[in-house]
């Protein structure tokens, strides 16, 4: 059986059940999926202040983690930690973020993320840009929504997604990247709807985790991603 860590990077546990349910939904028979949220940090994270404080957050609970797992989804689009989680941990770690636009490389040409506040367009590019995969973005459109307010009517959250994707195809997409996580079913809705791939990251992250996992491969330790040195870190 394989072990999959999805870790909410916000401390809502309603949006962590619904990521746990979308990651579920695609996961093969022998994965278990293993939802953790953080027992600190924001109750949603937008802006660069939150995001480094729900970094921090996710670092240390994967820091303590209370068993073993075979991989870890982050989830938490274009949100910072991804890289001190790959020095950290042993086991492959995928940001959604980073799936999902390695999805849709082999979909199209140009892909576009569509997001919730405009605020986290800079995130966004920047995690996209340390990835290596910011030249193939035709941009991160925003839908206005913050991200407590996706769940609170369904209707709703998919018509802004869908206005703001039709903005992103207007400007050369032809895939959408969903730049949220807990957003289960609207990727295929979405699709139906524009008639272009939607993709969303968490399926993608537990697709790539799987197969890592599967053929035993997992971050390289050699330079980039070495384990943190020993040190005393205090936390308050």
């Amino acid at each position: 059986m394989t072990v999959i860590a999805v870790v909410n990077c916000n401390t809502s546990t309603t949006m962590t059940e619904t990521i746990a349910a979308g990651a579920r939904a695609v996961a093969l028979p022998d994965t278990r999926i293993l939802p953790l949220t953080p027992n600190w940090g924001v109750a949603s994270a937008e802006g660069w202040f939150d995001s480094f404080l729900s970094a921090a957050s996710v670092l240390d609970l994967l820091q303590n983690l209370d068993q073993p797992v075979d991989g870890v989804v982050m989830a938490g689009f274009g949100e910072h930690g991804r890289e001190g989680a790959r020095e950290l941990l042993d086991v492959p770690v995928v940001d959604i973020t980073e799936a999902a636009a390695l999805y849709s490389l082999v979909l199209g040409r140009r892909f576009a993320v569509v997001t919730t506040l405009a605020r986290a367009a800079g995130q966004i590019e920047d995690s996209l840009r340390t990835a290596g995969l910011l030249d193939r973005c035709a941009g991160v459109f925003a839908t206005g929504l913050g991200v407590l307010d996706l769940e609170l009517d369904p209707a709703t959250t998919e018509q802004a997604f869908i206005d703001a994707s039709r903005q992103a195809m207007a400007a050369g997409a032809e895939v959408i990247c969903l730049g949220c996580a807990g957003m289960t079913g609207l990727d295929t809705r979405m699709t139906d709807r524009l008639g272009i791939p939607v993709v969303d990251g968490v399926s993608c992250a537990v697709a790539l985790v799987e197969s890592l996992a599967h053929r035993r491969l997992t971050t390289s330790k050699s330079g980039t991603y070495a384990a943190p040195l020993p040190k005393l870190r205090t936390l308050r």
